[in-house]
């Protein structure tokens, strides 16, 4: 058809100190027509060479390396290539969950879960779509922002989206001209804050709570979609960065005022009444959305617990989880705020909601605590 190009592959760099698995690598994406790896390397100072001679959209590079490391190669593959978006591919072991969050403090976008031998690298299906879907969707992320910055943030509105007529809300800037259309917030206060993220959780979640007031007077409750240990050590950081308490909940804890309940990683968390209190309740049942932990439980729960009186954030995050349980905490009264697509590392999450027609406000990064702390303590 006349005026449609050719959509261009997303041009990938392996990087591992093992040709056994690049090699398998290889043979997974060989039959994906909208990948192209165009590069390999096995250690973190050859990736920094080839990538000066090829640029790529994506590099999917492991941490335990000889010569350089991942994590050490990270600000100098960034620095060659700004806008380059990093997966980090590695085993699950406490240590690599804490590089790996290192990493994505450093401006890794994502982590992928590596299997522990060869034989679970080649018949490992749930790593094959968790890898393929990973690639496709940050290398397209890559594609649509070529000056995107990961730890890119915009503390000022700009014009762009305009709220529409009799509805209250800020007109942030929506990249790509999206027809926003934003919804009055419900007038109940809120009595719990529902958050949930995935791809570039990690920053985000740091960047809200460090600002948030732990005097807020509301329980925190938090989805992000990460395998166990990770969560566990999230937590551990978001409680050293700010004024609050935070821990992975645990199945039947009471929700408390001054505390984050955050997800453990492979299960559900969601909300139920157990006499006065409201308690988290974990459970395994089938991944949604392609995740456990996943928001859209949680959102559910959350609107059947507080109705009128329920809050929920979505951050930056790959695919649509949260839009259809924000849609049921708005249609119970409750209020759904977005992180906005300029200061996300991915806008899938945040703007499948947006574009819903569920949010009162769409929010740079910076700007979240803020205007939940203003939402929450409002005088009306």
């Amino acid at each position: 058809m006349v005026g449609i190009g050719k959509v261009e592959p997303v041009k990938v760099m392996l990087v591992d100190d093992s040709a056994v698995i690049r090699g398998l690598y290889r043979r997974m994406l060989a039959s994906e027509t909208d990948i192209e790896i165009v590069s390999d390397a096995g250690n973190g100072q050859q990736a920094i060479d080839r990538l000066k001679k090829t640029p790529v959209h994506l590099i999917v590079l492991d941490i335990e390396m000889p010569v350089m490391d991942g994590l050490s190669a990270i600000p100098h593959l960034l620095k060659v290539q700004p806008d380059v978006m990093i997966l980090m591919a590695s085993t699950l072991t406490a240590r690599n969950a804490e590089f790996s969050l290192q990493a994505m403090n450093a401006g890794a976008a994502d982590y992928l879960e590596k299997p522990t031998s060869s034989n679970e690298l080649t018949t490992g299906v749930d790593f094959k779509t968790d890898l393929l879907r990973k690639i496709k969707m940050l290398g397209a992320t890559a594609q649509r922002n070529p000056s995107h910055a990961a730890n890119s943030t915009s503390s000022q509105p700009s014009p762009g989206v305009k709220p529409s007529e009799g509805k209250a809300g800020s007109g942030w800037k929506i990249a790509q001209s999206k027809d926003i259309q934003l919804r009055a917030p419900g007038i109940t206060k809120p009595r719990v804050l529902a958050v949930g993220s995935s791809t570039g959780g990690p920053q985000a979640l740091a960047a809200v709570f460090e600002k948030l007031p732990a005097t807020l007077g509301i329980p925190v409750v938090v989805v992000q979609h990460m395998p166990p240990t990770f969560t566990r050590i999230l937590a551990e950081r978001i409680q050293g960065l700010s004024d609050w308490k935070c821990h992975e909940a645990e199945d039947g804890e009471a929700l408390r005022s001054d505390t984050i309940l955050i997800a453990p990683g492979g299960y559900h968390m969601v909300l139920a009444k157990d006499g006065t209190n409201v308690v988290a309740k974990l459970n395994q049942d089938p991944a949604e959305n392609f995740c456990r932990p996943a928001v859209d439980p949680l959102f559910r729960s959350v609107a059947d617990i507080y109705g009128p009186a329920a809050m929920g954030v979505v951050l930056t995050g790959m695919g649509h989880d949260g839009r259809d349980g924000g849609r049921m905490i708005v249609d119970k009264g409750g209020t759904i705020y977005a992180q906005d697509e300029e200061s996300s590392i991915v806008w899938g999450m945040p703007g499948a909601v947006a574009i819903a027609g569920i949010c009162s406000k769409v929010i740079p990064l910076d700007n979240v605590a803020n205007e939940v702390t203003n939402y929450i303590t409002r005088s009306t």
